[in-house]
C-alpha cells in the first residue's frame, strides 16, 4: 500500500495514528538532543525506533534528498527523515522517484535516496535502479518489506526484494538487526560512490520500523569520506604521453566520467596547451565548451574514422562510440584508455596504454609529461586541415537542409502541394 502525498497519511486507524504521533514526537525530541552526550542514566536508557535509526544513519552519511512514495511500512521513515533535516520530495510513481534520486547522485557526487513500499513499489523503482547502475550514477534505494515473522506465509505484498535487487545493484542487503542499520547504510553509501558509482539497495522489514532499541546499544558509523583519489602508474602515463607526442592524427574523446570527476579545468588546460582536437560524448558535453576552436563535433565521423591515436577520458567503447571497431575506427588505431574502473580497461578493444585512476588526476599526470616534452600539436597540420574542411562542408550542408525544411513548412502551411522528385535530395518542386 502506498500513498502519493507529501508524507502525512490522510486515512489511518486509531492505532496507526497513535503510532504515527508517537514516532513524530520521538523524532522531534531526538532532533533537539542530537550531538549532546547523555547527562544521566535516564537518557542513556532512551530508545530509538528503526525509522529513526534509518533517518539518523542517512543524515550521518550526508544524504540530503529522499524521493519516494510513502505508505506501509515506510511512512515513519519519511517522517523521521524530515525531522532530521533531510529533504523529502513526494513523487507520483516510484520509477520517476528512482530516476530523480539517481540524477541527484550524479550531479552532487553523493547518492540520492529513493524510498519505496514493498512489492510493486520496489518493482517500479527497478527501472531507475538499473539505469543508475549501468550509467554509473550513485543511488540508494530503501524498500520496506514484509515483517520477518511472516516470510513465506503470503504476507502483504511479499516479494524476494533483496535477491531481486542484486541483479540491478552493486550491493543489496537487509540489516540483521536494528543495531546493524547504521553499518549497512554506511556500506551502501560507500559502495555507491567508490570505484565505479552505481545503485545500492537496503531492505527494511516492516517490524523494524517501529521496533525500539536502546540508544547505547547502537554503534553509529562515521560518514564515509569522499572516494580516494587514485593515480595511474607512471610507466603507463609515460607510454601514453609518448604515443600522443608521436601521433599524426590525435583525437581526445571526453566522456561522462570526466564530467562526473569534475575534471573540466584540467581537461581544458590539456586541450588549450596541447592543441588537441576533441570530441565530447553526449554526457561529456560542457566539460569543454562546444564552441571551443578545438572541438570537432561537427566532423565526428571523419574524426573517429581517421584518428591514429585516441585518448579516451572517462568514455566507454560501447554503442555510442561504435564499440571502437572498424569501419567506424581505423583497424590500427592506438587507444589510450583512462578509466576509474579496472574492469572497463580493454573492453571491446585492447588499449595501447591503460591508465587506471581518477580522470582529473590522470589528466594532470598526462599534462605534466607532455609539458616536459614541450609538446604541442601544430595547428597547421594536414589533420587539422582535413577536419576543418569536413566541418565546413557539414555546416554548409546543414544550412541548405534547414533552409529547405523552412521553405517546405511555409509551402505546406499555405496549402501548396509539395512533390519530392528525389527522396535523397533536399530539392522539391510544386
Amino acid at each position: 500500500m502506498r500513498m502519493s502525498m507529501q508524507v502525512v497519511p490522510q486515512v489511518m486507524s486509531a492505532m496507526n495514528l497513535w503510532k504515527w504521533l508517537y514516532s513524530l514526537f520521538s523524532n522531534l525530541a531526538d532532533l533537539g538532543e542530537r550531538g549532546m552526550a547523555p547527562q544521566n542514566a535516564e537518557e542513556e536508557d532512551e530508545c530509538l525506533s528503526g525509522a529513526q535509526l534509518v533517518a539518523k544513519a542517512l543524515k550521518m552519511q550526508k544524504v540530503e534528498y529522499i524521493f519516494g512514495i510513502v505508505g506501509i511500512p515506510v511512512t515513519e521513515i519519511a517522517i523521521a527523515a524530515q525531522a532530521s533535516g533531510i529533504k523529502y520530495v513526494g513523487m507520483r510513481n516510484e520509477q520517476s522517484a528512482s530516476y530523480a534520486a539517481s540524477a541527484v547522485g550524479y550531479l552532487t557526487g553523493r547518492p540520492g535516496v529513493c524510498l519505496v513500499v514493498s512489492g510493486p513499489g520496489l518493482v517500479h523503482a527497478l527501472a531507475g535502479m538499473a539505469n543508475a547502475n549501468m550509467n554509473c550514477w550513485p543511488l540508494i534505494v530503501i524498500g520496506g518489506s514484509s515483517d520477518r515473522n511472516q516470510e513465506t506465509m503470503g504476507a502483504f505484498q511479499e516479494f524476494p526484494q533483496v535477491e531481486t535487487c542484486r541483479l540491478y545493484s552493486k550491493f543489496s542487503a537487509r540489516p540483521s538487526s536494528l543495531e546493524a542499520i547504521p553499518a549497512v547504510i554506511e556500506k551502501a553509501v560507500r559502495s555507491s560512490i567508490y570505484g565505479r558509482p552505481g545503485a545500492c539497495y537496503v531492505d527494511i522489514p516492516g517490524d523494524f520500523v517501529n521496533q525500539q532499541v536502546n540508544k547505547s546499544a547502537v554503534r553509529y558509523v562515521e560518514c564515509c569520506p569522499a572516494p580516494p583519489i587514485s593515480m595511474a602508474e607512471e610507466l603507463a602515463v609515460s607510454k601514453a604521453a609518448s604515443f600522443i607526442a608521436h601521433s599524426r592524427k590525435p583525437l581526445l574523446i571526453i566522456g561522462k566520467g570526466a564530467a562526473y570527476a569534475h575534471a573540466e579545468d584540467s581537461i581544458r588546460k590539456l586541450v588549450d596547451q596541447c592543441g588537441l582536437p576533441f570530441l565530447p560524448t553526449p554526457m561529456g558535453k560542457g566539460v569543454v565548451p562546444d564552441n571551443h576552436p578545438c572541438c570537432v563535433a561537427a566532423a565526428r565521423s571523419r574524426a573517429l574514422q581517421s584518428a591514429d591515436v585516441i585518448i579516451l577520458l572517462g568514455a566507454r567503447l560501447n554503442w555510442i562510440l561504435h564499440f571502437g571497431l572498424p569501419p567506424r575506427f581505423r583497424p590500427d588505431v592506438k587507444i589510450i584508455q583512462v578509466d576509474i574502473c579496472a574492469e572497463e580497461l580493454g573492453n571491446n578493444v585492447r588499449p595501447a596504454a591503460a591508465l587506471l585512476g581518477d580522470i582529473k588526476a590522470v589528466t594532470e599526470q598526462l599534462l605534466e609529461h607532455l609539458n616536459r616534452k614541450l609538446w604541442k600539436y601544430p595547428s597547421g597540420t594536414e589533420w587539422w586541415s582535413e577536419l576543418q574542411a569536413k566541418m565546413k562542408s557539414n555546416e554548409e550542408t546543414s544550412k541548405v537542409l534547414m533552409i529547405s525544411l523552412d521553405l517546405f513548412k511555409k509551402m505546406n502551411a499555405s496549402g501548396n502541394k509539395v512533390v519530392f522528385l528525389n527522396p535523397s535530395s533536399p530539392c522539391f518542386f510544386l
